[in-house]
């Protein structure tokens, strides 16, 4: 398994190498990261997985970019060039600058590879594969209601630029935006819609709503999306199918805020705490892995 994305850290160089939990911290490659949200919560998220699991844990190609493009550079740069001989068996992209140019490139080099990995994306790398016209090559994609509008959008090439007739309503029209974003070409071959209901579709259908329990405080705490695409990369790496790794991951997170009784002042670190004991109690239940 191998996780890709970027990190707000002025000036961190491209650093590769499997993650470990040391206290509050993720270290990867001598460096000591935080468990915020974006890329960082989604590795947390994964590890917290494949702990339990005993897998493996992940490893991760990250860079620092806050937003000049130069460490979203660096991470495509990479995987160009290395991905055959890295050979990852899921591969899930997340943050980096949709760069369309060296999307279409990495997409190429992943062409070659054998045998090819499971596509993940999520986050800027989603938004690159649409606008490159890869997105139904990809295995998932884990969006929220605003970027269904955009996979929706034939035209958009950025969240920032979808139709305003697609993006009004959004949260109230998910299962119409699917439709069109797989009509237009824009979606991967399962999704994974998240929101006040997590839709899980397989080619074009909704085959599952997750709607309980409903935690609505954690809308306001970052990264409790990005967690969702980490446990499903883990699942995934553990081969279950794509539409049962979205749908546990969709219902251990909501488990987790659900147990971590959040405030506006929770952090996400503090709901992927609660995913061990979510998993020891329902994991057997709603996937047939019984871990002791």
């Amino acid at each position: 398994m191998l996780i890709a994305g970027t990190v707000p850290v002025t000036d961190m160089p491209l650093i590769f190498g499997r993650v470990e939990k040391e206290g509050k911290n993720l270290r990867v490659d001598g460096h000591y990261l935080p468990c915020t949200q974006g890329t960082m919560a989604m590795v947390s998220a994964a590890l917290a997985t494949t702990c339990h699991l005993g897998l493996e844990p992940p490893r991760v190609l990250l860079a620092g970019d806050i937003g000049t493009g130069k460490g979203s550079r660096l991470i495509y740069q990479y995987l160009i060039e290395h991905i055959e001989e890295l050979a990852p068996r899921v591969l899930a992209l997340h943050y980096c600058l949709p760069i369309v140019t060296l999307m279409q490139k990495l997409y190429t080099a992943i062409e070659k590879c054998r045998p090819r990995p499971v596509l993940i994306a999520d986050a800027g790398s989603m938004y690159a594969a649409k606008a490159a016209g890869v997105a139904p090559h990809f295995d998932i994609f884990t969006p929220d209601p605003s970027e269904i509008a955009f996979l929706a959008d034939p035209e958009a090439v950025h969240p920032a630029y979808i139709s305003r007739h697609l993006f009004e309503d959004a949260f109230a029209r998910v299962p119409e935006l699917i439709k069109r974003a797989y009509a237009n070409g824009g979606a991967a071959k399962c999704l994974l819609v998240k929101g006040a209901v997590d839709y899980i579709v397989k080619d074009g259908v909704i085959v599952d709503e997750i709607k309980e329990p409903d935690v609505p405080q954690m809308e306001c705490i970052g990264g409790t999306g990005d967690t969702i695409t980490g446990m499903v990369t883990a699942f995934t790496y553990a081969e279950l199918e794509l539409e049962q790794a979205a749908s546990i991951s969709a219902k251990a997170n909501r488990a987790a805020g659900q147990r971590a009784n959040p405030t506006p002042a929770t952090s996400v670190a503090e709901i992927i705490d609660q995913l061990p004991g979510v998993f020891r109690e329902n994991l057997c239940s709603w996937s047939g892995i019984c871990t002791r």
